[in-house]
């Protein structure tokens, strides 16, 4: 008698041979038209429960989206906003503001900031301006406009953005960004100002994307417009009804009012401005659902077209799916395949896409490698520079505003070589372009800087290096040197040679035309970036004279601390 394994396995063969007769041996081609049929019918029926849900789903999906718009544009309005406060910096560190020689001031600036949509104006506590770039100098000015707020500026002793106001000189409506200046350039005024007007703001705030009947809006503290994409919304003009507004009391968020409209808004970072968007519900969902409508329409139809050419397709289609999948396994493995030969088109296709694929895979994940190697030794570098340059800034300084000062000084230095070098991804960087990138953020003085030498790749280390070193040593002139006179100028000279049968370089910067150079009574940072840090960096010797014809600064060094290692080759001069 059998026992109750021998009973157990006569009952899985059994459900096994009339599971084989329910499902007979049959061609790919015959189970493909079967399946795309069997799955045919319950997907018609189910896109019904689809667009049911889809209305609830764009829904929620407009309503994220939308705060990731108004986001993106509170962002480009807040880097508007921090350009112009990089610009009021610089231009409050200009000699002709501190010795207050205001017609030079007006003449250095004024095109340059007209160009870029900016004014500036110096004014006193009172609110007298002094100078305003947007009339000749000389001519009788009024006093800054009461919606200006530039008492509550200077009483915050930092940097503040007004509301909008009407400007009694442009005629138009405008915006002012304030800087309340330091003591030492009282005499001048008590705050640096730049205006723009708001309608420049315009193409800040794109509509390219948006649905119809939708708009955008930018909103001071006051909840007036300052621009808007709507022809119905004019600058000045009070964006909408208080009950509107009461709601947009978080950073950023959406909400819908009475009228079935969507708001949402996102406040600038540090500023009392806010981006609105807001438009109806229904428009816009109408193109993401007859988008999804055609989808699913589309769908069905290539469903019912499979069915027809399965048939066709099958058997050659089960040879060729094998094949592609053995490739397939084999690329997840991490090999590199060569194509395979099959007798359909499109499979050859994949097949040549997969054998790319394996290669084009193998070389991206060895450029990762070197990249990620790439990206820690230059953050190391850059980071270890910084907290060299803290530590000394410490010691030196005994306050945290004077600390905070030259940090910003220092980094602006060290961030402008970055910049020059992302802009070439790292890959050197010709000393021609580090001296005029450093050279152009001092306005004209740059034209009186001579440059004498034959020009050559710098590494991306010496780069920052001499960068910083670089924008020490203007500062200095501007500050004490030839470039605090008007006939002051700068020879800056550099030349290869040989000596002891290496490869040398020879930079000196000549101050001709201003003040005596004298000895400093104390080494301070300054000293140490142009003398320690460059010996340091470069591996070299640096000689300073303090002449009476003007300062004289000298570095000699090797050239391998100067270029790439992979351009280790030059001549003599």
């Amino acid at each position: 008698m059998p026992g109750p394994g021998t009973r157990l396995k006569d009952l899985i063969s059994s459900i096994r041979r009339r599971g084989a007769h329910f499902f007979p041996t049959a061609s790919i081609g015959t189970y493909l038209v079967v399946m795309a049929t069997v799955i045919t019918l319950p997907l018609i029926l189910f896109v019904g429960y689809l667009m049911l849900r889809l209305e609830n789903e764009k829904r929620d999906d407009l309503r994220r989206e939308t705060v990731e718009d108004v986001r993106f544009i509170s962002r480009n309005i807040d880097r508007r906003l921090q350009e112009i406060t990089t610009s009021l910096n610089l231009l409050s560190q200009f000699p002709e503001l501190e010795s207050g020689n205001l017609s030079a001031f007006q003449t250095r600036i004024g095109e340059s900031m007209s160009r870029e949509g900016l004014y500036a104006i110096l004014a006193t506590k009172d609110g007298q301006q002094r100078l305003n770039t947007r009339v000749p100098y000389g001519q009788p000015l009024a006093k800054v406009a009461q919606g200006a707020d530039l008492s509550s500026a200077l009483e915050s002793r930092r940097i503040s953005v007004s509301n909008l106001f009407f400007g009694q000189t442009s005629k138009e409506w405008v915006f002012n960004v304030t800087l309340p200046l330091d003591q030492k350039l009282s005499s001048a005024g008590d705050a640096l100002i730049l205006t723009q007007n708001a309608s420049d703001l315009g193409r800040l705030i794109s509509t390219e994307n948006l649905p119809q009947n939708w708009a955008i809006a930018i909103i001071d503290g006051a909840n007036r417009v300052v621009v808007s994409s709507s022809q119905d919304m004019q600058s000045g003009t009070p964006f909408a009804a208080p009950d509107v507004v009461s709601e947009m009391t978080a950073f950023s968020g959406n909400f819908f009012d009475d009228k079935g409209n969507l708001y949402a808004y996102a406040q600038l970072p540090g500023w009392q401005w806010k981006a609105v968007m807001w438009g109806p519900m229904a428009a816009g969902q109408a193109a993401l659902i007859d988008t999804w409508r055609q989808m699913m329409i589309g769908s069905l139809l290539l469903v019912l077209i499979a069915i027809g050419g399965a048939s066709l397709v099958g058997r050659q289609l089960r040879t060729s799916i094998r094949d592609l999948t053995r490739m397939a396994e084999r690329i997840g493995e991490g090999e590199i395949v060569a194509p395979i030969d099959t007798r359909i088109k499109e499979a050859n296709q994949v097949a040549v896409a997969l054998s790319n694929a394996s290669f084009d895979r193998s070389q991206a994940e060895d450029q990762l490698q070197l990249l990620l190697h790439e990206l820690v030794h230059r953050s190391k570098n850059i980071l270890t520079l910084v907290q060299a340059m803290m530590r000394q800034l410490g010691r030196e300084n005994t306050s945290i505003p004077e600390f905070q000062k030259e940090v910003d000084h220092r980094l602006r230095g060290l961030g402008m070589s970055i910049r020059a070098l992302a802009e070439v991804q790292w890959q050197g960087l010709p000393i021609h372009k580090l001296i005029e990138t450093h050279l152009d953020v001092f306005g004209s003085v740059s034209g009186r800087v001579i440059l004498d030498g034959t020009d050559f790749m710098l590494s991306p280390e010496a780069a920052q290096n001499f960068g910083l070193v670089l924008h020490e040593l203007t500062t200095n002139s501007i500050k004490y040197g030839a470039l605090s006179t008007s006939q002051g100028k700068i020879t800056l000279h550099w030349k290869t040679f040989e000596k002891d049968g290496q490869a040398m370089v020879l930079v000196q910067w000549t101050e001709s035309g201003g003040p005596p150079a004298s000895q400093p009574t104390r080494k301070g940072f300054g000293t140490t970036v142009i003398k320690r840090h460059a010996e340091g960096a470069f591996g070299g010797q640096v000689v300073t004279d303090y002449l009476a014809t003007g300062f004289v600064w000298t570095l000699e060094a090797p050239m391998r601390y100067f270029v790439p290692k992979q351009s280790e080759q030059f001549g003599t001069q």
